[in-house]
């Protein structure tokens, strides 16, 4: 069989390992070809004090010409942190124009955490957020990501598994089958809401070990769309991927890798590798 390919819509970043800078090696490693769709270059993510960063919205279109040109194709696409209403835009047309039957969509709708949003999030660009989730397959958004595409009050961050299921029920009817509600605080463990529609949901617990780290969600987001288009189901996948993250935050913990320099995946991506069939 060829191999496959997978679209990656994100920025591209140097130092920092978010973005298609660690999503890249991840899917690589699982003996995906990753193909890289940016939206803007950054020199190192922007909780650094410096950095580069350049909008490559006005050249977005040219560049995703080129693979409309030479009638490429694709297996997945998994789309990022999208920074402008233009980019949504854009980003959609991508999807209409490569997502052929048997090609999956993973939103990572990246709009803010802890009950709020970043300051780039208008109400004009959640609004746009909304209507690219019904291009979605699989969605991956944190809790506050999903009580603001539900337009549900954050309220302290406590919601019940009913409630949950509730809000990826109603949101499962506007586009995606398969939703995880990542990194919800529970005590002294993260707990994974996995929700599959016309499945009973199911939770996936890990430690919680030390602050937060940056590129944490696009390495989760890596291994989902990876191993999901590699055949396994959509729990194993992210069992998977929170057990790999979970491995590569207690590395770095363990070796005082700054918070933000992200996750130190090169140390673990030979156990992406899968024997073949």
């Amino acid at each position: 069989m060829p191999q496959k390919k997978i679209a990656l819509i994100n920025d591209i970043t140097g130092f920092g390992r978010c973005s298609i800078a660690v999503m890249a090696p991840v899917v690589s490693a699982m003996k995906i070809q990753a193909v890289a769709v940016p939206t803007a270059i950054l020199s190192t993510h922007t909780q650094f004090p410096e950095y580069y960063f350049d909008d490559y919205t006005p050249r977005m279109r040219d560049y995703i010409d080129t693979y409309k040109k030479l009638d490429m194709s694709f297996d997945a696409i998994a789309t990022g942190f999208l920074g402008s209403e233009e980019q949504v835009d854009i980003v959609v047309d991508f999807i209409k124009t490569f997502k052929k039957e048997g090609v999956f969509t993973l939103v990572d709708p990246v709009m803010g955490d802890y009950g709020r949003l970043y300051k780039t999030y208008t109400p004009a660009l959640c609004n746009k957020m909304k209507d690219l989730i019904r291009h979605a397959d699989i969605l991956t958004p944190n809790l506050t990501e999903l009580c603001s595409l539900m337009d549900v009050d954050y309220r302290d961050g406590n919601f019940s598994p009913a409630e949950l299921e509730a809000m990826c029920q109603q949101l499962s009817f506007q586009g995606p089958k398969h939703i995880v509600v990542t990194g919800i605080h529970h005590g002294k463990q993260i707990m994974n809401f996995v929700f599959s529609r016309g499945e009973t949901p199911k939770t996936i617990m890990v430690d919680r070990i030390g602050g937060d780290r940056s590129g944490t969600g696009d390495v989760i987001s890596a291994v989902i769309a990876g191993m999901y288009l590699n055949g396994h189901s959509f729990y194993d996948s992210v069992k998977r991927a929170t057990e790999f993250a979970s491995k590569c935050i207690s590395y770095c913990e363990k070796n005082n890798v700054p918070t933000h320099w992200g996750l130190s995946v090169e140390m673990y991506l030979r156990d992406l590798t899968e024997e073949e069939k």
